[in-house]
């Protein structure tokens, strides 16, 4: 009884492999590997996020008196 739960256990986890390699292979055709490609590029490391940035400012602005 515990090797056929293995077996079925194995063959799941395999599926799931075929599974998420079929949707990483989809993604690289969709985006034709630009997102990808941008990620291991490192482009996207160098930007800030201004948001935060600006909720900072305010805040400080906000406790010195002064609006938003």
């Amino acid at each position: 009884m515990a090797e056929s739960a293995k077996k079925v256990a194995q063959q799941a986890e395999d599926r799931l492999e075929k599974v998420a390699e079929n949707v990483r292979e989809r993604f690289d055709r969709v985006t034709e590997g630009r997102f990808t490609e941008k990620i291991k590029d490192g482009r996207f490391a160098d930007q800030v996020d201004h948001g935060i940035d600006r909720a900072r400012a305010d805040e400080r602005r906000r406790k010195q008196g002064g609006s938003t």
